[in-house]
């Protein structure tokens, strides 16, 4: 039974990925803040780490045979002041450092260290033509470069003889939480708030593909380097707020729209990436073989809302 350690375990997608290991048969330990966590599930652990301070159980190290690193800092769940942006990247950098530091000094048998990046990793495409692959170096802007940060704090991993995974995630929908939450709170009022224009794409991904792209990381040797970890079709914000309306609100809906100017005032900088056209490929994961359940906004929408 191979032990997966996953820091970032509490999120969104650590909580997902770690019960659909669970039920394919690994064990699992999570990385955590909290001292007196105790598990009440078979083959499901707790470990200590604290990034902040760089300290890590040694043993939870030692006993991995993989390691899944999401821990970071929510990019939308606050207004990027100058301190929260230091806190994104810093979340990010640390925590790689710390696993870095950790399988240098600590005796063990991790085959694969996959680490989680963004789509943030590239630019806008404002003409909605460029289908962004891998090679495409980073944005400039806050978010192109907390991505590069991101990937080369586990840079040195590559000089140890290991696998390194670099998983850039799209929007990734779930019920549960992330965009999807925000996207169907005016629902409840019937209200189908587009954003902008509307039309500018996005690069999404179903959390279960995503979580099967962290699987496929880990059981397949020939996944190796960054790969995008989106759907094989883009959408657009007005494509993806009627999908959700019609879903939910059958025909008893308004679009509304909200233009630019409204939402540098309420969001300040973070305007800029919900304002964003990404049109990014998955061609390189899909070459691995990787086939994806949810391939279509609508599939992926029936999936999460299914009765």
């Amino acid at each position: 039974m191979q032990n997966i350690l996953i820091s970032g375990g509490t999120g969104l997608v650590g909580k997902r990925l770690a019960a659909m290991l669970l039920e394919q048969g690994y064990s699992v330990t999570i990385l955590s803040r909290n001292k007196n966590l105790v598990s009440s599930t078979n083959n499901l652990q707790y470990a200590y780490w604290n990034v902040d301070t760089q300290t890590i159980d040694d043993n939870a190290i030692a006993n991995a045979d993989a390691i899944v690193n999401l821990a970071g800092a929510g990019v939308a769940d606050k207004r990027w002041t100058t301190e929260r942006k230091k806190e994104i990247v810093n979340s990010r950098v640390n925590s790689g450092r710390l696993i870095v530091n950790a399988l240098q000094s600590t005796t063990n048998k991790v085959k694969v260290v996959i680490n989680a990046s963004a789509i943030g990793w590239y630019s806008s495409e404002e003409n909605n033509v460029k289908n962004y692959q891998e090679d495409e170096p980073a944005n400039t802007d806050f978010l192109g470069n907390t991505c590069k940060q991101w990937e080369q704090s586990v840079h040195p991993i590559t000089l140890m003889k290991k696998r390194l995974v670099k998983l850039r995630m799209g929007i990734v929908l779930s019920k549960e939480g992330g965009a999807l939450k925000e996207f169907i709170k005016p629902l409840r009022f019937g209200i189908a708030t587009i954003l902008g224009s509307g039309k500018q794409k996005i690069s999404w991904i179903h959390i279960d593909d995503l979580c099967r792209m962290y699987i496929a990381a880990i059981e397949n040797e020939n996944i190796n380097g960054a790969y995008n970890a989106v759907a094989p079709t883009v959408t657009t914000n007005s494509k993806l707020n009627i999908v959700l309306a019609k879903k939910l609100r059958a025909r008893f809906y308004i679009p509304i729209f909200v233009p630019k100017f409204i939402l540098k005032i309420v969001l300040g900088e973070m305007s800029i990436e919900v304002l964003k056209s990404s049109n990014i490929s998955c061609k390189k994961i899909q070459d691995t073989g990787f086939q994806f359940l949810f391939p279509s906004i609508e599939s992926s929408i029936d999936d999460i809302f299914k009765k």
